[in-house]
């Protein structure tokens, strides 16, 4: 494994951290909570005029061609900002998808609106009490003359308002994976959106489907196919948590220093500075750990048990080491005044979404075991 950042990869960090520092401050990160709309156009257009929309498309698609290392680069510095974007969504996990499985004609029109920020793709996949296994797919697309019919409710589903096109998990057939992936204009007859509130204030919407007409051709993929570009998702979404963990901790170290009680610093304190070093070894584990996983992705590896390990471990460390700076902080640490429970909120909210805690164990262990 080699875990030495090139020149042009360095520059990447230092040109994402910039942007991000300018066009998301975190007045910015606040104004875009619960927002309908939920990310900043400038910071938008900025990431596409830069090629960060189109970092994984090929070329030949009007991308940059990158890999997932850079992209694992980009979300640790979209992270430490608490950037509101859907680049995930579109750029990463529904570009993925097409790029597998996606026909000829649906990458020409679909991948260069991407990776131009011009369009945006997002996934629609979980459902109310239902689990990430694809058991939990229950929303049914019915053959239909020579099409679908798509009926069923969906959760999470994030930027769903500005989307272009959602990637729709439906059921075909009644085996587990009897499930198909089908692009669903999110203005078509039949499909409601109701925006819903969540623990991070990101914009999420429940969309309700009442017999959507789609047809064969609007089929993109399989849960082959979306199951296989998770994998790759929780990479950088762990990216995403090593960010978050490493300005939290940076934040808390500070504030620790400044704040001063019985006449000195509190990180004079053993309880407080133990704390913060155990912090800062978990975020360097979990740091580590990630980018082996993006290493290994990038060089055709196995990634059964290092993708699910890295969003594990980096979410784990994520949400403890901020609930840990909340008692640090004290009881000003809670109220909104303060930017801590920014980045607490938005850690549990990552811990249960995109393969959760119980979820991402269960991989593991049936890598282990199996």
């Amino acid at each position: 494994m080699n875990l030495d950042f090139s020149e042009e990869q360095d520059m990447l960090r230092e040109t994402v951290r910039g942007v991000c520092n300018q066009l998301c401050p975190t007045d910015v990160v606040r104004s875009m909570e619960d927002d309908p709309k939920g990310y900043p156009d400038d910071l938008w257009k900025q990431f596409a005029e830069l090629g960060l929309t189109g970092i994984i498309i090929p070329e030949e698609f009007g991308g940059s061609g990158m890999g997932i290392m850079e992209a694992a680069i980009s979300y640790e510095e979209i992270g430490r900002s608490l950037c509101p974007t859907p680049h995930f969504h579109s750029a990463f996990l529904s570009a993925k998808v097409l790029l597998a499985s996606g026909s000829d004609d649906q990458k020409k029109e679909w991948l260069p609106k991407i990776a131009s920020g011009d369009a945006i793709l997002t996934p629609a996949w979980m459902e109310p009490a239902n689990g990430f296994g694809p058991k939990g797919v229950q929303v049914r697309a019915t053959a239909s003359g020579d099409g679908f019919t798509i009926s069923g409710t969906k959760l999470n589903v994030h930027y769903a308002s500005s989307a272009d096109r959602m990637l729709v998990l439906a059921r075909t057939g009644d085996a587990d994976t009897n499930i198909s992936v089908f692009l669903v204009d999110p203005n078509a007859q039949g499909v409601k959106l109701t925006q819903a509130l969540s623990l991070s204030s990101d914009t999420q919407y429940r969309v309700d489907f009442e017999g959507v007409a789609v047809t064969k051709a609007d089929i993109v993929g399989d849960w082959a196919s979306f199951t296989a570009a998770m994998y790759e998702g929780v990479i950088v979404l762990s990216a995403f948590a090593v960010g978050g963990s490493e300005q939290a901790l940076d934040i808390t170290v500070e504030f620790a220093k400044e704040r001063e009680q019985f006449g000195k610093p509190l990180g004079a304190f053993q309880a407080i500075s133990h704390y913060l070093s155990d912090a800062s070894t978990l975020v360097a584990g979990a740091r580590t750990l990630m980018y082996e996983a993006a290493w290994a992705a990038e060089v055709g590896k196995p990634l059964d048990r290092l993708a699910p390990m890295s969003k594990l471990f980096a979410c784990n460390t994520y949400r403890d080491l901020t609930a840990m700076a909340e008692q640090v902080w004290g009881g000003v640490g809670f109220t909104v005044e303060y930017d801590i429970q920014l980045f607490f909120r938005r850690a549990k909210q990552l811990q249960i979404t995109w393969w959760d805690t119980s979820h991402l164990e269960e991989l593991i262990a049936s890598s282990v075991l199996d």
